[in-house]
């Protein structure tokens, strides 16, 4: 079935958690590393969506935690991992919330990816775009509108 067109303005801010049924898969040094029906999409003003993933839908020993840490003021205190698959690593390519704010309990440990790290980010079979830009994590899909944050000059929107 294909996806209902949506305008990232039409997003709220503060972002809204939503959970979702279709299937999520990611591959990485030529691996599918995770397949899932179980995640989550966090919907924000003028970003396209960044999916959360269970952690049991994560395959076993890809991540590698590092000491990077950010701060999201909805979500809270990030941690980062590498993603590593037989040799191959994406640096700080990966990302959780061991303690994310009341909002999104729901989607504490769930794990995100950069798309543009993976070899492919997939939602209900369709191959995503990366949002542009080095800090955010969209999945862009064919029935998305923007603009999209992410390119220079956009930081302030």
């Amino acid at each position: 079935m294909p996806l209902v067109e949506e305008s990232v303005w039409d997003y709220p801010r503060p972002p809204a958690l939503e959970q979702i049924s279709d299937r999520i898969t990611v591959k990485f040094a030529g691996r599918e590393i995770v397949s899932t029906t179980g995640a989550f999409r966090v919907l924000e003003t003028s970003h396209p969506p960044t999916y959360y993933i269970p952690p049991d839908d994560v395959l076993d020993g890809v991540l590698k935690p590092i000491v990077r840490r950010t701060m999201c003021e909805w979500k809270g205190a990030a941690t980062y991992f590498d993603v590593v698959v037989d040799g191959k690593s994406a640096s700080a390519a990966a990302w959780c919330y061991p303690t994310p704010t009341k909002a999104f309990e729901p989607i504490r440990d769930f794990i995100s990816v950069y798309p543009g790290a993976m070899d492919e980010c997939a939602v209900a079979g369709e191959v995503v775009r990366k949002q542009d830009g080095d800090f955010y994590g969209g999945w862009i899909t064919s029935n998305l509108k923007g603009p999209f944050k992410g390119p220079a000059g956009t930081q302030f929107w």
